[in-house]
């Protein structure tokens, strides 16, 4: 990170920080049509992406491109609704700002959210996924380049970066309210065309049981800070070639959202509730 986009980054938590009455308990971040799917909770403060220093405006349908900081469930939240891409032409560093501005503020866990296609024959759309791991095919590392001492280490440990103790929470959640949860592997693919027959067959060949366009640059950055991270999906369709009749849609990856984000919105209360 360049020392440019590092003062960026300060100010930007310096923005927030003026806005908090202390530190929030928990970071969530909302993918792909849970923005408006997941409401928005009463009362709090509300921020514009655009009045953050430094913070890329999301220009995706479905991300509505705004922080959330309030009470919910009994914790103080801060939600970001709606996320940037590497594929709108963002930087890298800029697709994981908001990730290292609440390492920064000092939050100790994320729950990043996002929408899939299935790869693994054993998942339908609308199935909700904890991710287990990923696997990076955008090209690119958020941290490469000059390390940022404050947030962590130069060489970083990923082997749980999706904390396990998390998955196993959101397990015992959905179990008591009756949430069908699988697990799965996440791979990001560079998009914003949506993946190949082919390329799908190779992704599932590596391991992968879902595919998206994002989420893995804020978990490394957030796996870098030592935060707690837990990763949520809604398989929103089958990857190309699982249905060989299928045609993916950018409306297909919204409606399915809106018709699962009630019961997303559930059991992600439950799991505030008992963190």
């Amino acid at each position: 990170m360049n020392e440019g986009h590092w003062a960026k980054l300060k100010k930007a938590v310096d923005t927030v920080r003026s806005k908090l009455e202390g530190t929030p308990d928990v970071a969530m971040t909302l993918g792909s049509g849970l923005s408006n799917a997941f409401g928005l909770p009463e009362g709090g403060v509300t921020i514009p992406c655009a009045e953050i220093p430094g913070f890329p405006v999301p220009t995706i349908a479905g991300h509505s491109g705004e922080f959330w900081i309030g009470p919910l469930c009994g914790k103080t939240v801060l939600i970001q609704r709606g996320r940037a891409h590497y594929y709108e032409g963002n930087t890298i560093e800029e697709v994981s700002f908001a990730t290292r501005m609440f390492a920064l503020l000092g939050i100790p866990t994320l729950i990043v959210t996002n929408a899939s296609g299935a790869i693994n024959p054993d998942f339908c759309a609308g199935d909700l996924v904890l991710l287990t791991d990923h696997i990076n095919m955008l090209g690119v590392n958020p941290l490469r380049g000059a390390n940022i001492e404050e947030l962590g280490p130069r060489f970083p440990d990923m082997s749980a970066a999706y904390t396990p103790e998390l998955r196993a929470l959101a397990r015992a959640v959905a179990a008591d309210e009756g949430i069908d949860v699988k697990e799965g592997v996440y791979v990001a693919a560079l998009g914003p065309s949506y993946e190949t027959p082919a390329e799908i067959r190779a992704f599932h060949a590596m391991g992968a049981d879902l595919v998206g366009m994002s989420t893995v640059p804020e978990v490394i950055v957030a796996a870098h800070a030592g935060m707690n991270v837990l990763g949520l999906s809604i398989a929103t369709n089958l990857a190309a070639g699982v249905d060989p009749n299928a045609t993916l849609t950018h409306e297909e990856v919204i409606e399915t959202t809106r018709l699962k984000g009630e019961e997303m919105r559930r059991l992600m209360m439950g799991i505030l509730e008992k963190l």
